[in-house]
């Protein structure tokens, strides 16, 4: 069993977590009991013995970097830091690289610099060449006063001498060096006793006075460097091809090595990961800090200490080169018992294989860093933690937490004030799970009552953001609209589609994918014209020309609003025909876009009414799923039905993102049809079928508490077996069923078709990281793919 690996580890409860490091044996029974009930802190009297004036302890979260393979062995790194995603970004680089080989690290012999300074000379020259000459009396007077660390093959290695030109006052500045092993020991107390105990003969054999006697931090005879080469394939995102990503990240490191400005924010990111093992190994992060930036600021000017180059193979190569003098024993180790623990779960031998460790970490970090920022932004990922971050300042906890956390980002202001907002409106909901409810006029989704609006009234307010996001939608093309455009959001039906249509449960979620609506109006138009522009530029016609005109026209008819005049530009990131819902996504961006150009007020859930009879139009007897995801742009289990009152529709939130990947058969899907033959199918033997149903919503509700827990493998064999109910109906096809196999050998924890059928879309989860071996196997069999999540 690796060591390091552990997949959907961030999915479990902290005490899950200690539990399943109890049982790969990195933790003992007690250490476990201590990590779980937190009397592995430092304690007040402990700390009162460490430093002065002491009145309390500080606490600082500690987690696990995971996936790192250094040097061909696998090892769980503790890291302390208070800044959100430092941990996540450097287990999912540490897995890029195990992909790859792992990294390599190598540490020198970890040589720490004692100085010593003289002035007031009478010969400086004479006084240096005198000190070199005695080198061996001051090596053995240094080692005299510690035969221990002798003993362990550690002690004074040799001395060199320095003129550093004049001083202001005491003529010629001369500096000794004593060069110390220190072994597994950081050795700063040991330096700077051996100083103090050369310092007489330094004076008597320089002639001159000795001044200061202490250590360097610029520890450069104690210098790691980690290495990682990462084949560009690797690097494939589901935006970006695996050329451009390496690419991206060489130059990204080339603006580091000729401007210091972001040198520095470089560095500070490699920091980022070696900082928190320092701290959690209880050494001194400030030496290790001053030593770096030092380090890059050798020679002419302040330079990154990674370089990331291409090898003739067409790698990609990182190597990072930095001082790193640590220990693995002494005081701070031993006298904290979470350093202890800290050390427990690393398993290093020495202090070399902790500060290989640690460079590798470093180099991680760094890589991790600049593929976010080479390719989706730095804040991608930044983004959820942080609202993790502000939801915990809020005070949020327990069940309402994850909810806290999602509604943040789903309103898309980060903020502690809003984070209370919502910890309030959920204190007055006696429901945990908010349903979403139609708006009074409305008798229920699908109704064909009109919407009565005033003539005119401001417009409505700012539009929904999506609840999840792909990495993989295109950008708009040039003559895209404006910040005044409005949204129809795209969906997948994660479970239950068919039996949803007879009044069963689904569950649906949006994705990034969308169409946008533009209306102007020009008087010298006679009908309304419909450009639905593609993502290449080009204009073509959104649904079908019949269709569309008919949803338009009925559209301004509920409206109460003339199309004279009416020019509709549509911005698809949306493949038509597929069972991702482009024509529920196109009615609700039109409807929003008509009812703002004529400064109509209209309610999402009047939205979502008049977006179901599009539906209607389109698909003959839809289920509604399509018309309501469109709107709100949530996650929702949805239950059609035709009593007064209208569907149940509640929110799902699952307590971490869920990755999924999108397969595109290449067939189109035409729902109306597939809708039809299991109509007539049921209509001809419903028991039979009604029993297949009833299967099919026992897998939905058991899919709802499993993302509830954020139980993805669970989820996944349910989709599974949805998959295999959806067959039996017949509603499947030979690309659909290749596309499943293809995910499935390629990890997916689950597959199946998505949407009406019949061709189509497919979709698959896996655990986070997990996706891209399932893209590539996609693409390579020649299938279009995307990339989204749950949230």
């Amino acid at each position: 069993m690796s060591r390091s690996r552990i997949p959907r580890f961030y999915q479990l409860s902290v005490s899950e977590r200690i539990a399943l490091l109890r049982q790969r044996g990195v933790l003992s029974t007690d250490a476990a009991a201590h990590l779980a009930d937190g009397t592995s802190a430092l304690d007040v009297a402990a700390a009162d013995r460490l430093i002065e004036n002491v009145i309390g302890v500080f606490s600082m979260p500690m987690g696990l970097g995971l996936n790192f393979q250094i040097n061909g062995r696998d090892h769980l790194v503790p890291m302390v830091v208070e800044e959100p995603s430092i941990v996540a970004a450097v287990s999912s680089a540490a897995r890029l690289v195990r992909q790859a080989g792992g990294f390599t690290s190598v540490a020198d012999e970890p040589l720490l610099i004692g100085q010593i300074q003289v002035v007031d000379l009478i010969d400086p020259e004479r006084a240096r060449a005198d000190l070199l000459a005695r080198g061996d009396e001051l090596v053995a007077l240094a080692d005299s006063g510690h035969p221990k660390m002798v003993a362990r093959g550690g002690g004074a290695r040799g001395i060199e001498v320095f003129l550093r030109g004049a001083t202001a006052q005491n003529g010629e500045l001369l500096v000794v060096h004593l060069l110390v092993d220190t072994r597994d020991a950081m050795g700063a107390n040991l330096v700077n006793s051996m100083c103090e105990r050369l310092a007489p003969l330094v004076e008597e054999i320089s002639g001159g006075r000795v001044f200061l006697r202490i250590l360097s931090n610029l520890t450069d005879r104690a210098l790691v460097r980690a290495r990682a080469v990462i084949p560009y394939a690797l690097l494939e995102t589901a935006d970006f091809p695996g050329e451009r990503v390496r690419d991206g990240i060489v130059l990204a490191n080339e603006f580091a090595a000729m401007d210091p400005y972001r040198a520095t924010t470089h560095n500070k990111g490699i920091m980022n990961g070696i900082d928190a093992v320092a701290l959690a190994t209880g050494n001194d992060w400030r030496a290790i800090e001053a030593a770096a930036h030092a380090y890059a600021g050798r020679g002419d000017g302040y330079g990154p200490l990674t370089t990331w180059s291409v090898n003739d193979a067409g790698d990609l190569v990182g190597e990072l080169t930095i001082p790193l003098k640590v220990g693995t024993v002494g005081g701070q180790v031993e006298s904290n018992p979470a350093v202890r623990l800290a050390h427990t779960i690393l398993g290093v031998s020495s202090a070399a294989e902790l500060a290989e460790v640690m460079a590798a970490v470093g180099l991680a970090q760094n890589l991790a860093a600049l593929k976010a920022l080479s390719t989706n932004g730095i804040q991608h990922g930044h983004m959820r933690l942080h609202a993790r971050a502000v939801a915990a300042a809020a005070g949020a906890s327990g069940a309402r937490f994850e909810e806290v956390v999602e509604r943040l980002i789903t309103d898309g202001e980060i903020k502690v004030w809003k984070a209370r907002q919502i910890m309030q409106a959920l204190e007055e909901s006696s429901d945990g799970d908010r349903a979403i409810e139609p708006a009074a006029p409305v008798a229920g989704y699908g109704t064909a009552a009109a919407v009565a609006l005033p003539a005119a009234h401001p417009a409505p307010t700012a539009t929904l953001t999506p609840s999840a996001s792909a990495t993989c939608a295109a950008a708009l093309t040039p003559g895209a609209p404006g910040p005044d455009a409005h949204l129809g959001y795209g969906k997948i039906i994660l479970m239950g589609e068919h039996s949803v249509v007879y009044g069963y449960h689904a569950i649906a979620a949006p994705i990034g994918l969308s169409v946008r609506a533009q209306v102007t109006r020009q008087a010298s138009l006679r009908k309304p014209v419909i450009a639905d522009w593609d993502v290449d530029g080009s204009v073509r016609e959104p649904i079908r020309a019949d269709l569309s005109h008919r949803v338009a026209a009925l559209i301004v008819t509920r409206l109460g609003v003339s199309d004279a005049g009416l020019r509709v530009d549509v911005f698809s990131h949306l493949p038509r025909a597929s069972g991702l819902g482009a024509s529920a996504a196109f009615a609700v961006a039109l409807i929003r876009a008509v009812a703002d150009s004529f400064q109509l007020t209209i309610s999402d859930a009047e939205v979502s009414s008049l977006a179901f009879e599009c539906e209607q139009i389109v698909h003959g007897t839809p289920s509604g799923i399509d018309n309501t995801v469109a709107t709100f742009g949530r996650s929702v289990l949805f239950q059609r039905s035709d009593a007064p009152g209208g569907h149940t529709i509640r929110d799902i939130f699952t307590p971490h993102p869920i990755p999924i990947v999108i397969g595109l058969s290449g067939v189109e899907s035409l729902t109306k049809q597939t809708v039809g033959l299991v109509r007539s199918a049921w209509q001809r033997n419903p028991a039979r079928y009604d029993a297949i149903f009833s299967q099919i919503d026992g897998l939905v509700l058991a899919g709802v508490d499993a993302l509830r827990r954020g139980d993805i493998a669970e989820l996944g064999e349910l989709m599974n077996i949805n998959q295999g109910l959806l067959n039996a109906l017949q509603v499947s096809s030979p690309e659909i069923e290749s596309l499943v196999a293809i995910a499935r050998r390629a990890g997916a924890l689950g597959a199946k078709l998505t949407g009406g059928g019949g061709g189509g879309a497919m979709i698959a989860i896996a655990e986070p990281g997990g996706t891209e071996p399932i893209i590539t196997a996609m693409r390579s069999a020649g299938y279009t793919t995307y990339l989204t999540e749950i949230r």
